[in-house]
């Protein structure tokens, strides 16, 4: 007890310890703000990709090399049967949030009354249960707002597409496509007639629904080839233009309601086929168990079926989180080399101004181990006060960005995102960063503590 108050009447003295424990708060500051900052985008990238794409998907073996080339021939084939036997397991049920049949292909969008077309990225989902997913909100963002998929339920011919591929077909007019300008030079009406062999395929599909036109407004049509190679032909309305998460996707993206693309892709016997089987759970946490679980499943019932998480579907999620790691650890062990130079000097100049007092201590029977000790605790309660005082400043900052409305628009990103710092609630992170700052001002005054120990007693009483 002694050697505790003994030690803070020490650091209160001396000047320089106000100094090194500014330099240690400056350090925390830095690897807590940024460290939340890394957790803010790695939460929001999560969520963003699980309330549009699910935690997991259900495919046939061989779809993720070979399927997009040839969804008809790597669907699934009974998928209404795969989705009710998982929705029984009582397993998995109490952990499910979402599981919805989607159909994926590349196509071809055309707006042949303007002369252009487009290879698509097409996706038929059930709108209701597509929404749902994207409430999707586990952790709580503050200024999140889910991205509706604005299909309607009761229009079955209605497309959404990006604003990207809106603006390619021409559509920016009717679907109110901000910053469009209009293309310098438009084809005349006589010359942006469709190939024959399209415009025969869309009048025989305006033929078989004779009610596809009576919503009026522009229409495209969606060329896909079919089971056996042949090409099909859907004619659809665009309804809505919005933006996606990246360029490459919003240039491309077209999504309709699923019957429309299933008789599209597979024909009339294809009411229950998809090229996925998307499931959203209601905590990521699950995940791993979930899996393990509809392995077994798969396997006593012997379907040829594969799954991927999100962090598959996504391929460049995995190394974005090891890009803003790698620099979050180069800024932490930067910020860590600099408090214990800063801090290790302080405590070598101790020793050297107190050289006499080192030598009365010792006169008066305090032994080297007690010499140590008291040098040692000294490192250790500069480098508490500093963490602390860094903590408390660190949540203060947190928590005024998060609360300045500030937006910044990620790389790839399309439109701006909210600005925070997710630190409140990151305990294990605000630990660590004091546990391992208040460890490097320990070892800071490890050797200086240990020279001031084997100083003589009689050379140091007479040290001027």
């Amino acid at each position: 007890m002694k050697t505790l108050t003994l030690a803070w009447r020490n650091l209160l003295r001396n000047r320089r310890s106000i100094t090194t424990a500014l330099a240690i708060a400056i350090g925390a500051i830095t690897i807590l703000i940024f460290g939340g900052y890394v957790n803010a985008i790695v939460i929001g990238m999560q969520t963003s990709v699980v309330s549009t794409s699910g935690h997991l998907r259900i495919e046939r073996s061989g779809y993720a090399s070979y399927g997009m080339g040839d969804p008809a021939a790597y669907s699934i084939v009974n998928a209404r049967e795969v989705i009710e036997t998982i929705q029984r397991d009582p397993q998995f049920a109490s952990r499910a949030l979402v599981v919805t049949p989607v159909v994926v292909f590349f196509g071809l969008a055309g707006n042949f009354e303007a002369g252009v077309s487009r290879n698509v990225l097409a996706a038929g989902v059930i709108p209701s249960e597509h929404n749902r997913m994207r409430r999707w909100n586990d952790y709580g963002l503050t200024g999140y707002a889910p991205r509706t998929l604005a299909l309607p339920d009761d229009r079955p011919d209605a497309a959404v597409l990006g604003r990207g591929l809106a603006r390619v077909l021409h559509l920016c007019a009717p679907l109110a496509v901000p910053n469009c300008d209009a293309p310098s030079a438009l084809k005349a009406a006589a010359e942006t007639q469709a190939p024959a062999d399209i415009a025969a395929l869309a009048e025989d599909e305006a033929t078989r629904d004779p009610d596809a036109r009576a919503a009026g407004g522009p229409r495209i049509e969606i060329l896909a080839p079919t089971e056996r190679g042949a090409p099909n032909v859907a004619s659809v309305v665009p309804v809505k233009a919005q933006p996606q998460a990246t360029k490459e996707l919003d240039d491309v993206f077209l999504v309709n309601h699923l019957p429309l693309v299933r008789r599209l892709l597979f024909g009339k016997d294809g009411d229950d086929r998809a090229t996925a089987i998307v499931i959203q759970l209601k905590h990521t946490r699950d995940l791993s168990e979930v899996k393990s679980r509809l392995h077994e499943l798969f396997a006593a019932k012997g379907w040829p079926l594969a799954l991927r998480d999100f962090t598959e579907v996504v391929p460049s999620y995995n190394p974005i989180l090891k890009l803003f790691r790698s620099i979050f650890s180069f800024i932490g062990i930067l910020m860590a080399v600099i408090v214990l130079f800063t801090a290790a000097n302080t405590m070598s100049m101790a020793v050297a101004e107190r050289t006499v007092e080192i030598g009365t201590l010792r006169s008066l029977g305090v032994r080297r181990s007690g010499i140590r000790r008291l040098f040692l605790l000294e490192g250790l309660m500069l480098g508490a006060i500093g963490a602390a005082v860094g903590i408390a400043f660190a949540l203060a900052i947190a928590y005024v960005i998060n609360r300045a409305g500030l937006t910044w628009t990620p790389p790839y990103q399309v439109e701006p995102e909210p600005l925070n710092v997710r630190l409140w609630g990151e305990w294990g992170l605000i630990a660590g960063t004091g546990m391992v700052l208040i460890l490097i001002a320990g070892v800071s005054a490890l050797r200086p503590s240990a020279r001031a120990a084997r100083l003589p007693v009689v050379d140091a009483l007479f040290h001027v």
